[in-house]
C-alpha cells in the first residue's frame, strides 16, 4: 500500500480538476494526510468549521479520488483537534501546541504556486492567444510592462493556469524576487484575521506581506464585490505597489466595468493598463489541450476518441479535462485500451445537451429570457432596437448551434428571408470581435442553451 502523502497527493491531482479553484484552495488545499490507519486515510482539518465544510461538501468527491488511486486504503476520514477529535498516532500535542505557538501566524506564511501549471503546458489557441502573449510579457519583465494586468474570463477557461505559469517562470528567472499569489477569498479571510486576531501587529504584519512583495495575483476578484473594507485595503495595496514599481495580475470572471458594487478607485485601477479575456476554446484547441494532457500521462487515445470528448464538453476545459482523468482511470482499472464505450461511460456524470437535442425554440426562449423581451415581439415584426439585437442574435445562435438550413431560421421568426438571417448573422459575428457587451451576451445564452 502506498504511504499517506503519496496517496493525498495524487488525490489532490484529481480534486483539483474536478473543484474550482477558490473552493480548493479554501477547503482541500489546507486538508493534511495523518496517516492510513487499517483501510482509512485520515486527514487533518485546521478547524471545526472546516471540518463540517469539507465533510459536507467534499466528501463523496474525496471518497471517489481515494478509490482512483491505485494501491489505496478505501475509505477517508476527517478530523481536527479544534473539534475533540483524538490526535493522531505518535503525535504529541503538547508539543506540537508549543510549536504552534512559536511559530509565526498561519496567515502571514506565504502562498506556494503550482508547478503543475506553466507556459509549456499551457496549450494556446485564438480564444487565449492575447491573454497568454500578456502573460508571457509581464513573467519576462515584471513591474515594466502592462502593470497592472487583468484577465477574466469563464469558470474553468485556463485564468488560474496562467496566473501560476507567470509565477513560476518569475520564479525560475529572478529566484530573488517575492511572490505571492492568493483567492480574493484568501487575502478577505486574512485581512479580518488581521484586524480581529489578539496578537499585536497582526495588521502591520497583513500589510508588510502584501506590500513588500514582487509579484501580487489576486485570483476571483470579483468576490470583493459589497466588501468595502476588503476594497479599501487592496485600493491601499495597489497603490503602495505601483508606487514600488511592482507588478499585479488579478483574475476575474467578468471585467472590471461589470462587477457590481465596486469601488470606482478600485474599478479604475484594474482597468488602468491592460484588461484580456479568455473565451472558451474552438474544437481544434479543445481537442490539443486534450493531446497534451494525455501525451503527459503516457497514455495514447486515438484522435477520434479525444475530437468525441471535446464535442461534448465545450464550456468549461477544467471539466473536459475531468472527463478525460475518468476515461484514462476507467481505461486502467478495466485494463484496456481507451475505446468508445469508455468515453461514454466518463461522460455519463457530464450533463450537456448534444446539439442534435438543441432546439430554435430553445434558443430563441433563451435569448428572450437573457434581453427580458417577449417572444411574440423577437419573432414578429417589431424593429425597435431592443427587439432587434435579441433577434439577430438568437438567428446567430441557431445558426451556430443547429444545422438548420438558413431559410428554415427564417421562418422561426415569422418567416424572414433568408438573406435576413445571414445578415443577422455576419453583423453578429463582428460585433463579437468590437462590442463586449455582444460578445458577453452570445456567450451568456449559449451557456444557457447547452446547459439547460
Amino acid at each position: 500500500m502506498k504511504d499517506k502523502d503519496t496517496v493525498w497527493q495524487e488525490m489532490r491531482d484529481m480534486l483539483e480538476v474536478e473543484i474550482n479553484s477558490l473552493g480548493f484552495d479554501i477547503w482541500i488545499a489546507p486538508l493534511r494526510p495523518v496517516e492510513i490507519d487499517g483501510d482509512v486515510l485520515v486527514l487533518n482539518s485546521p478547524s471545526a468549521k472546516s471540518k463540517t465544510e469539507v465533510a459536507a461538501k467534499y466528501m463523496p468527491l474525496l471518497r471517489r479520488a481515494l478509490r482512483e488511486v491505485e494501491g489505496a486504503p478505501s475509505d477517508v476520514t476527517l478530523v481536527s483537534e479544534e473539534d475533540g477529535d483524538p490526535p493522531p498516532h505518535g503525535v504529541n500535542i503538547e508539543v506540537a501546541a508549543a510549536r504552534a505557538e512559536e511559530a509565526p501566524p498561519r496567515i502571514f506564511e506565504p502562498s506556494s504556486l503550482n508547478p503543475k501549471y506553466n507556459f509549456e503546458n499551457f496549450v494556446v489557441g485564438g480564444c487565449n492567444r492575447l491573454a497568454h502573449a500578456a502573460a508571457q510579457a509581464v513573467a519576462e519583465d515584471p513591474g515594466k510592462v502592462y502593470n497592472p494586468l487583468f484577465i477574466y474570463g469563464g469558470v474553468g477557461l485556463g485564468k488560474t493556469h496562467i496566473m501560476h505559469a507567470i509565477g513560476n517562470a518569475v520564479k525560475l528567472s529572478a529566484s530573488n524576487l517575492k511572490i505571492l499569489y492568493v483567492s480574493s477569498e484568501t487575502f478577505l479571510n486574512e485581512f479580518i484575521e488581521s484586524i480581529c486576531a489578539p496578537k499585536a501587529g497582526n495588521q502591520g504584519s497583513f500589510r508588510d506581506k502584501y506590500r513588500s512583495v514582487d509579484l501580487l495575483m489576486i485570483d476571483d476578484v470579483q468576490f470583493i464585490s459589497k466588501k468595502p473594507g476588503t476594497q479599501e485595503e487592496i485600493f491601499h495595496t495597489f497603490e503602495a505597489l505601483q508606487s514600488a514599481g511592482k507588478q499585479m495580475v488579478f483574475a476575474s470572471d467578468r471585467p472590471p466595468q461589470d462587477i457590481p458594487d465596486l469601488d470606482s478607485r478600485v474599478r479604475s485601477r484594474f482597468a488602468s493598463s491592460l484588461v484580456v479575456d479568455i473565451q472558451p476554446p474552438d474544437l481544434e484547441t479543445r481537442i490539443a489541450i486534450l493531446q497534451k494532457k494525455s501525451q503527459s500521462a503516457k497514455v495514447n487515445i486515438q484522435y477520434n476518441l479525444l475530437e468525441y470528448i471535446a464535442e461534448r464538453v465545450s464550456s468549461n476545459i477544467r471539466e473536459m479535462e475531468g472527463v478525460l482523468t475518468k476515461v484514462m482511470f476507467l481505461a486502467k482499472l478495466n485494463e484496456r485500451k481507451v475505446d468508445l464505450d469508455i468515453c461514454q461511460e466518463a461522460l455519463n456524470d457530464y450533463r450537456v445537451q448534444e446539439c442534435d437535442e438543441i432546439t430554435a425554440d430553445e434558443i430563441i426562449n433563451c435569448t428572450c429570457r437573457y434581453f427580458n423581451v417577449q417572444k411574440a415581439d423577437v419573432v414578429g415584426k417589431k424593429k425597435n432596437k431592443e427587439i432587434v439585437e435579441p433577434r439577430q442574435i438568437a438567428m446567430y445562435l441557431i445558426n451556430e448551434l443547429m444545422t438548420l438550413p438558413l431559410d428554415k431560421i427564417g421562418e422561426c421568426f415569422g418567416g424572414k428571408e433568408h438573406t435576413t438571417v445571414i445578415h443577422a448573422r455576419d453583423k453578429v459575428s463582428a460585433l463579437i470581435v468590437s462590442d463586449q457587451r455582444i460578445k458577453t451576451a452570445v456567450g451568456d445564452i449559449k451557456a444557457m442553451v447547452l446547459r439547460k
